[in-house]
C-alpha cells in the first residue's frame, strides 16, 4: 500500500540543513515507509519514529486516509526532549 507523505515545517527545516548525503539518505528512508527501523513511540498513541543512523524521524499514519505525516526530525539527543 503506498502512503501519501506529508513533511510539516519543523521536519523541513531540520532536512534541509543537514549535508546534501545526509539530505538524500533521510529522504530515501522516509519515502520507503511504513517499512525501515521503526518503533512506536510508548508515551503516545499512533506515533513512531524512524531511526536513520543517529537521525530520528517522528511521524503519525492515519491509516484511514492512507497518509504518514513527519511531524519532526532531528539528532537522536535532542529529538525525544520534545515528546
Amino acid at each position: 500500500m503506498k502512503y501519501k507523505i506529508i513533511l510539516l515545517k519543523r521536519a523541513r527545516k531540520f532536512i534541509k540543513k543537514q549535508p546534501r548525503d545526509m539530505r538524500e539518505k533521510i529522504l530515501r528512508e522516509i519515502y520507503k515507509l511504513p517499512d525501515g527501523d521503526v518503533k512506536p513511540l510508548k508515551a503516545h498513541k499512533n506515533v513512531y519514529r524512524l531511526r536513520i543512523d543517529n537521525i530520528r524521524v517522528i511521524y503519525t499514519i492515519e491509516r484511514d486516509i492512507i497518509t504518514i505525516t513527519v511531524s519532526d526530525a532531528g539528532s537522536r539527543g535532542q529529538i525525544y526532549k520534545r515528546y
